[in-house]
């Protein structure tokens, strides 16, 4: 499981769903077309796209068939400068095959996004994604990292407990279910003096599980406040099982949204720990430092690298590696998207030819956007002219 196995389920899938973002854009940077601009030496203008188009190729769950430009709807709009920020962290870890194009990325960070969208079309052949029999129509869903408020020290309000991975981890596989955590004297054993820090709701500590990452605003000992991240470490190795559906499956619910969970929690407090334990699942976690350039990223992908709030997705590396540049198109009824991605991440939950999990962001807005995608997707991966397509 990568250190976003479970990152990669969103608040819908404690609903029994997967669920996809928008991102504080940085100011276009001018250029050579934008009087006073920098002078970055990448040519405008259109670029003729006539070449014979080659066979299609293969990956282990896709066919990837190469297209003309004018596929990709919305090409000519989208803010291709916003998508910078995501590529220029691909190029911290490179696919092996697109790391000898990082010193153009590099230099088109100051571009115009004519320069950047002559140079795409210039350089990079844009692939349909489809699956093996031929379908190019899949599913967007959506993730992102909750923001959270906790004590390093327990009290009789922050007793919900968030752990590093356990003393002797990896000498038992599968280790203890959630609920054995909870109540064997010798788990409690093998956790003991482990507590990152501890939170005040256990629903709040499941949706934490499930996201894999979250922020912590969290008081010290002094008194004092600060915000960290945590971050996936492991799991104890048990199935994931959703609690939206143990809910369904009792009939206790019609509506597996997570509006409709929270309700059955509210008229239900007395069944809380029996629905919790029904996902017997847990993670451990990894503190890590938040602060300057951090606070404007996600947390690690699969890739490796921070992800960008609305320019990362997941997708299964069995149909698209890590560090591709994709075109994505999804319409439902939240929202619209058409715009330049990066594959930076995966998930268990992530699977077929063409399935993206969409990274929203952080925080309570992006949460509740995020539970609210399901919704149709199509994609065209973008590889470098004249180089194969790995299998």
């Amino acid at each position: 499981m990568t250190a976003s196995l479970l990152l990669r389920v969103s608040m819908a899938l404690i609903v029994g769903s997967l669920v996809a973002c928008s991102t504080g854009p940085r100011a276009p940077q001018p250029g050579p077309s934008s009087p006073g601009g920098p002078d970055t030496g990448f040519p405008t203008g259109e670029v003729i796209d006539t070449a014979p188009l080659g066979p299609p190729s293969y990956r282990p769950k896709s066919r990837w068939l190469p297209v003309r430009w004018a596929e990709l709807p919305g090409f000519d709009a989208d803010a291709l400068h916003e998508a910078w920020n995501a590529w220029l962290r691909n190029c911290e870890r490179p696919h092996a095959a697109l790391a000898h194009l990082c010193d153009d990325v590099r230099r088109l960070s100051i571009a115009s996004i004519e320069e950047q969208r002559h140079w795409l079309q210039t350089h990079w052949q844009p692939y349909r994604i489809e699956s093996l029999d031929g379908k190019s129509q899949g599913m967007l869903t959506s993730y992102y990292e909750p923001e959270m408020v906790g004590s390093r020290v327990r009290t009789d309000v922050f007793n919900i407990p968030l752990y590093r991975v356990p003393a002797g981890f990896g000498v038992r596989k599968p280790w203890y279910t959630r609920q054995q955590i909870e109540t064997l004297p010798e788990a409690q054993a093998a956790l003991a003096g482990r507590e990152i820090a501890w939170l005040s709701d256990p629903i709040e500590a499941l949706v934490l599980h499930i996201q894999g990452s979250g922020r912590l605003r969290v008081t010290e000992p002094d008194g004092s406040e600060r915000m960290i991240r945590l971050a996936y470490a492991g799991t104890n190795d048990q199935p994931y099982k959703s609690v939206g559906r143990w809910l369904l499956d009792r009939k206790l619910i019609t509506d597996a949204s997570w509006p409709g969970i929270s309700a059955w929690i509210a008229v239900n407090p007395q069944r809380v720990q029996e629905m919790l334990w029904s996902n017997p699942r847990y993670v451990f976690f990894k503190e890590e430092p938040l602060d300057g350039l951090d606070t404007q990223f996600g947390p690690r992908g699969a890739q490796g690298v921070p992800l960008t709030p609305g320019r990362s997705i997941a997708v299964d590396r069995s149909s698209i590696p890590y560090g591709t540049p994709v075109w994505m198109y999804s319409k439902g009824i939240e929202v619209e998207y058409q715009r330049l991605v990066m594959a930076q991440d995966t998930g268990s939950a992530i699977v077929g030819a063409v399935r993206a999990d969409y990274f929203m962001g952080w925080g309570k807005e992006a949460g509740d956007l995020a539970g609210r995608i399901k919704q149709p997707l199509r994609l065209w991966a973008l590889w470098p002219k004249g180089v194969p397509i790995p299998r």
